[in-house]
């Protein structure tokens, strides 16, 4: 008979590819985990991971088990939150959330909406948008709030917030002073920008560079808040979330340069397909929706 815990094991394996990394989430043995796992891919006449040293990868297998594991699991925490008596919280939902979110959601947007929610438990990891769409499809996120596109097919993408973005300099930078300015002014200019894989960059990727006849030095950068950094030391011209810009350019150490071009982006809800929505994830997205 299969288990509940040789699928709770399984389920860990496939997120962390480790062993160890699974047996120290569950509390068990690194032994007691092998050996449920063993006993596991013997129940069902075959392995479900490829042993590539040091890591274990899902094999077809595998990846057929885990939708439906990940599922049953969280269909038996709910059952176990709903009718074991536990009301941990003032929303009578018990439990934690694993949600990731994209930088400026995460530094700028989510602490907000965490503040109005203290009952809500939650592990959030913030990084870039499509590290954390590789997260959501491994099932290692609830959900996410990303920034830019999810371009995995087995993810649904729900639209939330309209963001807008600016072009910032440093209130020295020589355009500042310049009024009537227009992409050709941007030209040969200096940038600091997001990495590859970021919301941000992909902007300006698909949106702003193609009207720029050329560009100085580029200078790449893995957070907002380094950009900015950047940009006030006079390293060159960003494109941002005026989310994130808000205070500095309020306190002037920021200034927009307006060059005739519009430029807004949606912000988004992501989650697996085939991922069960429990009571406690329903109530956030119902929340992150009355957000929007």
């Amino acid at each position: 008979m299969i288990t509940l815990k040789q699928l709770q094991v399984f389920t860990s394996i496939a997120r962390h590819g480790n062993l160890g990394r699974a047996a120290e989430e569950i509390c068990l043995s690194r032994g007691a985990v092998s050996q449920s796992l063993g006993e596991l891919e013997r129940r069902l006449g075959g392995p479900l991971f490829d042993r590539v040293h040091p890591r274990l990868q899902l094999n077809d297998q595998g990846r057929r088990l885990q939708p439906m594991a990940e599922d049953l699991l969280s269909r038996v925490a709910d059952i176990e939150q709903q009718f074991g008596g536990s009301r941990e919280s003032e929303s009578g939902l018990a439990g934690s959330l694993r949600i990731g979110a994209s930088q400026t959601i995460g530094n700028y947007v989510l602490p907000a909406l965490l503040a109005r929610q203290p009952w809500l438990q939650a592990g959030v990891t913030i990084t870039n948008t499509q590290t954390l769409c590789d997260m959501v499809a491994r099932f290692e996120l609830d959900m996410a709030l990303i920034e830019g596109e999810n371009r995995r097919p087995e993810l649904e993408t729900q639209a939330w917030l309209t963001d807008e973005m600016c072009i910032v300099a440093a209130p020295s930078h020589y355009l500042a002073a310049k009024d009537h300015l227009t992409p050709a002014s941007l030209a040969d200019c200096s940038w600091v920008l997001r990495e590859p894989r970021s919301g941000s960059r992909e902007q300006f990727d698909h949106q702003l560079a193609p009207y720029l006849n050329g560009m100085g030095r580029m200078l790449e950068l893995s957070t907002p808040e380094a950009v900015m950094q950047a940009v006030e030391q006079g390293l060159g011209l960003a494109l941002i979330s005026r989310l994130a810009a808000a205070d500095r350019l309020a306190q002037g150490r920021l200034t927009v340069l307006d060059v005739g071009i519009t430029l807004s982006r949606t912000l988004k809800l992501v989650w697996h397909r085939k991922k069960y929505h429990s009571s406690l994830l329903r109530r956030f997205v119902d929340i992150c929706r009355e957000e929007g």
